[in-house]
């Protein structure tokens, strides 16, 4: 009951979203109203049974589904105390109302799931986390908007029940979002009034660790002299040169399956010739898992990279560096090798897009879905306690097709229920979908990527996933897809059959030609 309860919240959440959407910043014939998008972070401290105090780091990208709602996906992490590692991902919505021209009042939800580092049980039981808050915003123009109130958080499985105040900063832009696959038609090449672009590249990545000889492991073991991870990387530029970044990774090799990373921060880019370039960056964000003695949590990174150009739209990019967390003896040499996609993004502002000043953009039909997936023991070992006890996992897919039947695909989980709190998998892949009807669809999919925690065999942390799918179109942009598939660990015991059930939403992106 508690699984179906989840799944149903997300697919409410969700179907709310897609109707909203469809009916508020709709495509009329004569143009596009940009989508009101925002990037926050926030800051809180909460309080654990014993005394003891977690400072949490969160944050969300949310997009505005009418002048009052506004719905996304988020991550909480710790980055003070001595819980690093301890992370969750989920989704949020907020309520506002405007009190004056500056001044907003907001109340907010955010459905997650995840832990760490002693979160197995002991505090957070499942892994299923709720948070609930209410404040004050202010709008700065120009600047960002400024805001705070208070919090409570519980892990309804769990023993973390903790209200408290927060402070958050906002980062307001706007995206051009159309909602389903369908839009008029558009010129076929840019003219002088078309929308300019904002350069983006998104990059699959490679990462290695070398520790030195004096890192520890938190039970006081030496850490594990080298590790391995893959992840994603989202580049913006804010000019030419400068960017602003966001990665996620997760360990697949190095005794650490079930470590994380979520790292923000900021680069140079200078050009030097025949499509190269040096890059500059610094980061930081919440990390930790497996063992390995984050501290509290937080993670610092800098680095330098060589970019090629590998065609006009593709590059290869080397680059080496350092992390450590600044209350632990954790930190290592890291060199990481990623494959970029470069992209123009449009850049707007509120006022309506005419469809003539897209020409020099295509319309990229993208997916998202709120998941849940449950797997089923498939192997004797396959976790180390609560053998026969499911695992009921939340989490968010988002597919980019690159044709009719041919998909890409993404997606990243984290436990809610079966006592396996703190496991996590983030999974990349291809897919293919075929219609049985006008309403009725198939689709089949393959996946890799690291997952690990929460007592789940995942050995190194690399693991593969396949998963088939009969899906209804209950709209043209709202479907329901019902999947079955199987995980296993490709060096562990984790063998797992999955069953999932996910509402999905589709809409048009639009990339510069």
């Amino acid at each position: 009951m508690k699984n179906l309860w989840v799944a149903s919240l997300c697919a409410g959440g969700l179907y709310w979203s897609a109707m909203s959407y469809a009916q508020g910043p709709g495509a009329p014939a004569a143009g596009l109203k940009p989508t009101a998008t925002t990037w926050r972070v926030t800051s809180e401290t909460l309080a654990l049974p014993g005394g003891e105090k977690m400072g949490m780091v969160g944050g969300d990208l949310m997009v505005d589904v009418s002048d009052r709602l506004r719905l996304g996906v988020g991550s909480y992490g710790a980055v003070r105390g001595d819980r690093g590692g301890f992370i969750t991902l989920g989704l949020a919505g907020e309520f506002r109302q405007r009190l004056s021209p500056n001044w907003l009042a907001h109340t907010g939800l955010f459905v997650g799931a995840g832990g760490g580092r002693g979160g197995t049980s002991a505090l957070t039981g499942g892994g299923l986390m709720l948070r609930g808050d209410a404040g004050l915003t202010y709008e700065v123009p120009n600047v960002g908007n400024f805001a705070f109130g208070v919090s409570h958080v519980q892990f309804p499985s769990g023993v973390i029940r903790s209200t408290q105040p927060y402070l958050r900063y906002e980062y307001p832009f706007y995206s051009l979002l159309s909602p389903g696959w369908d839009n008029p038609s558009r010129p076929s090449t840019a003219d002088a009034a078309s929308v300019s672009s904002r350069h983006n590249e998104f990059a699959l990545l490679a990462r290695a660790y070398k520790f030195p000889a004096g890192a520890l492991r938190d039970d006081g073991k030496p850490q594990h002299s080298s590790m391995q991870l893959v992840g994603v990387e989202w580049l913006s530029y804010l000019d030419p040169h400068w960017f602003i970044k966001l990665e996620s990774e997760g360990a697949m090799g190095g005794q650490s399956s079930g470590y994380m990373q979520i790292l923000a921060g900021a680069g140079y880019r200078m050009p030097l010739w025949r499509g190269r370039a040096i890059k500059l960056h610094v980061a930081g964000g919440p990390a930790g898992g497996s063992g390995a003695d984050t501290g509290g949590g937080l993670l610092l990174d800098a680095g330098v990279a060589l970019q090629q150009n590998l065609s006009e739209r593709t590059s290869l990019e080397f680059s080496l560096g350092e992390v450590r967390a600044p209350s632990s003896s954790f930190r290592a040499q890291s060199a990481a090798l990623k494959l970029s996609y470069q992209f123009g993004l449009p850049a707007v502002s509120a006022p309506p897009v005419a469809w003539s000043a897209l020409g020099g953009f295509d319309a990229e039909n993208l997916r998202v879905r709120v998941a849940n997936q449950t797997y089923f023991k498939a192997s004797p070992q396959w976790r180390n306690r609560y053998v026969d006890q499911a695992v009921s996992n939340l989490g968010v897919q988002l597919d980019y097709f690159v044709s009719p039947q041919w998909f890409v695909t993404g997606q990243g989980l984290a436990a809610y229920a079966g006592e396996a709190g703190a496991y996590m998998t983030g999974q990349v892949g291809v897919g293919v979908q075929g219609q049985l009807s006008r309403r009725w669809f198939a689709e089949g999919e393959a996946l890799v990527g690291a997952a690990g925690g929460g007592g789940l065999a995942a050995g190194g942390g690399l693991v593969g996933q396949v998963n088939g799918s009969i899906g209804y179109r209950w709209t043209k942009q709202v479907s329901v897809l019902a999947t079955a598939g199987r995980i296993q660990a490709l060096r562990g015991d984790l063998q797992a059959n999955v069953a999932g059930l996910s509402v999905a939403y589709q809409f048009n992106g639009f990339i510069q030609k």
